[in-house]
């Protein structure tokens, strides 16, 4: 079972809210953010790329998540709990992305897809 664990006694390299805070400043105004992705089909999600397991963000309760979040991770994947029991990192095998039509993108691979107004990029379009 998880415990909780300050969030800078973390392993350097996990999968944290630190991280997906500090993704969403790199990709905002992207489609490597849900908001900027979401018209485009895609849901957040993560990938554990040890077993390629891809699981849709979910909150602690079940149900689906707009946007990344950890709650909902599976036990497995929980390295810390924040003091409240909701996970606040994750392995580090671990990394966010989307999904859509069965597949997993990552933030980097959804944004090249996604134009800033959230419609699917053209292929061929350079401008």
């Amino acid at each position: 079972m998880p415990h909780a664990v300050p969030p800078e006694d973390l392993h350097m390299n996990a999968m944290s809210d630190l991280t997906i805070e500090r993704e969403n400043r790199c990709y905002r105004g992207t489609g490597g953010v849900s908001s900027g992705s979401r018209g485009a089909g895609f849901r957040p999600a993560f990938q554990d790329t040890a077993t390629c397991a891809v699981y849709l963000s979910r909150f602690a309760d079940g149900r689906t998540a707009p946007f990344h979040t950890l709650e909902g991770m599976p036990d497995e994947l929980v390295l810390a709990r924040n003091a409240g029991g909701r996970a606040c990192a994750v392995k580090a095998s671990v990394v966010s992305g989307f999904e859509r039509a069965g597949l997993f993108y990552t933030r980097s691979e959804a944004a090249a897809l996604v134009t800033p107004a959230g419609c699917p990029a053209e292929s061929g379009d350079e401008g």
